[in-house]
């Protein structure tokens, strides 16, 4: 390797605003990186994933497609 063209690896303190804090390394220039979602929390690995129908999106494809019908008559 070459000297003096790679970044600094060092220790970074990572936050979720979960309040989840750990140690990592990386060659990023801060000290702190600021997470809004980790593994502590996302929903796919806490399995507590939901499915929404946010605003009637389903509903909505259904009507433009015809599918509505269908439905009603079982």
């Amino acid at each position: 390797m070459k000297p003096d063209i790679h970044p600094e690896y060092k220790q970074v303190k990572v936050t979720c605003s979960c309040g989840s804090v750990f140690e990592t390394r990386s060659a990023m220039g801060k000290d702190t990186l600021l997470l809004e979602v980790c593994a502590k929390c996302h929903p796919f690995y806490t399995g507590t994933q939901k499915m929404l129908d946010t605003g009637g999106r389903v509903d909505r494809f259904r009507q433009k497609y015809g599918m509505k019908k269908d439905i009603e008559k079982k």
